[in-house]
């Protein structure tokens, strides 16, 4: 007889284990079925591990200038000539990794949330249920296949990289950022096809790790789907460091060459087709949905582009049924897979759940410097109609960015001239990713720009900056 759920989670990865935690915590019979390990692409081959060998790029650059700080580290020491030893750099990120994971398999346990190892398919109608829903499972070694029946599901199987054609990933030569991350060695050179956030933050932990990095961007602009200021000013410190960047380059796939050094690829710039040599290629151009083996096709669900279509709750046409994270058409961000699932769960065990507003969401790229922001930019406003007031705060004025020796980049906020209300908030400089929640907080409270200025910050701090530019909106910063 198979087992029968409450709630059976179909992908154990953020949004996935977070809704499971979630169900069982409302008193729900839960199970999670997962086809490789829990935490899913962010813990294994996205925000964590990324992030990780980010900051061994941080702290190699962090000694590099050590002698600026009037830090000498033995005689003769030579710390601008420092470099990374990438496999213990590897080795911390995985131990890392490891770490999270088992602390994951320990939040299964607590919640006394079944984990079923292997690949699920969702069947349609049968012996087992009048209904879609049924998971069958099977496994990778001769253990048999088993089926669990769900009085609710709920789909969390992500996504994964999207390559192009002509450009297909090996994980060799042309590299996904997945296959980045098994790197044993890093190359002497590489080019990254993609200048958004996946491939602008390994352009700028590459770099710092001593590789030759050109990176091609289809768009006007890196970052494109930040504010234009950001993105110029962040163009402008990578090139300044050494990083090639080219806009407005097609790349055509059909060039595609391996060589005995490492491979050649053209692209169209400006009406002149130019080759570019690197010993790799890394194709960043964002990610499709998991969604074309799970027995969809068994279902009424409807998908767009392999998304799976959802309403307000997350509910798809089988209503018993429900999608969260990247393989819906929403934010691909580990922290809105994890709301979307708790409001998932919300709306099956309460038979309510509150409508999330995406502006509300922080979008942060940990390239160095950081970027970070919420809301919406001052150009999305103007195209929305609102009539805009914006202050801005450079770091340069801010006394604990220049103690830190990262005084490059600034805040901007962008308000609504007759409401005056918070439209956006938007940060390129260090630690921004930190320093965003703060203006979250702000839109989620309705707070006004003159509410975020006049609340006491502690001095020095590079929180005073994000109230130096809520100031400057009325044209009040102190030391603007």
């Amino acid at each position: 007889m198979a087992n029968e759920y409450d709630v059976v989670v179909l992908g154990g990865g953020t949004g996935g284990y977070v809704a499971a935690i979630a169900a069982a915590k409302k008193g729900q019979r839960v199970a999670v079925v997962e086809k490789d390990k829990l935490g899913g692409t962010c813990l294994h081959r996205g925000c964590i591990p990324t992030k990780a060998l980010l900051r061994s790029a941080e702290v190699l650059e962090t000694v590099k200038q050590a002698a600026a700080f009037g830090v000498t580290l033995g005689s003769d020491s030579g710390l601008e000539t420092s470099t990374i030893n990438f496999v213990n750099a590897q080795a911390r990120k995985q131990k890392i990794v490891d770490q999270l994971e088992a602390g994951v398999k320990g939040l299964m346990k607590k919640g006394k949330i079944d984990v079923f190892y292997g690949t699920g398919t969702i069947l349609g109608p049968s012996i087992f249920s009048p209904t879609a829903g049924t998971i069958s499972i099977t496994y990778s070694d001769d253990q048999e296949p088993e089926m669990i029946i769900p009085k609710s599901l709920i789909i969390a199987t992500g996504s994964q990289p999207q390559s192009l054609p002509g450009l297909n990933f090996d994980e060799e030569t042309v590299l996904s950022s997945d296959g980045m991350l098994q790197l044993e060695a890093l190359p002497e050179s590489l080019v990254i096809v993609g200048g958004g956030v996946i491939g602008m933050e390994w352009a700028s932990m590459l770099h710092d790790f001593g590789v030759k990095v050109t990176v091609l961007e289809y768009a006007d602009r890196i970052i494109p789907t930040e504010d234009a200021e950001l993105s110029r000013t962040l163009q402008r410190i990578k090139t300044k460091k050494g990083i090639t960047i080219v806009t407005k380059a097609k790349v055509l796939a059909d060039t595609f060459t391996k060589t005995e050094d490492g491979i050649t690829i053209q692209a169209e710039v400006k009406g002149e087709t130019i080759t570019y040599s690197a010993e790799k290629i890394m194709v960043s151009v964002g990610r499709k949905a998991n969604t074309t083996s799970i027995g969809l096709q068994n279902t009424a669900i409807k998908t767009d582009r392999d998304f799976i279509e959802v309403n307000d709750h997350y509910q798809t046409a089988e209503s018993h049924m429900y999608a969260i994270g990247d393989c819906i058409p929403t934010m691909q961000l580990a922290h809105v897979a994890m709301h979307e699932g708790q409001a998932a769960v919300d709306h099956i065990v309460d038979g309510d759940s509150e409508k999330m507003n995406y502006d509300q969401v922080p979008r942060c790229v940990y390239t160095t410097p950081e970027i970070a922001s919420v809301g919406i930019s001052e150009a999305q406003a103007k195209e929305r109609g609102h009539e805009v007031k914006v202050g801005k705060f450079n770091f340069q004025g801010n006394g604990k960015a220049l103690v830190f020796g990262e005084a490059e980049g600034f805040i901007k906020v962008v308000a609504d001239k007759e409401t005056n209300d918070l439209l956006g908030v938007s940060i390129i400089g260090p630690h921004a990713t930190d320093l965003i929640s703060e203006a979250g907080l702000a839109q989620v409270l309705d707070a006004t720009p003159w509410e975020i200025g006049t609340t006491i910050h502690p001095h020095p701090t590079l929180s005073e900056a994000l109230a130096e530019a809520a100031l400057a909106v009325d044209g009040n910063a102190v030391h603007g």
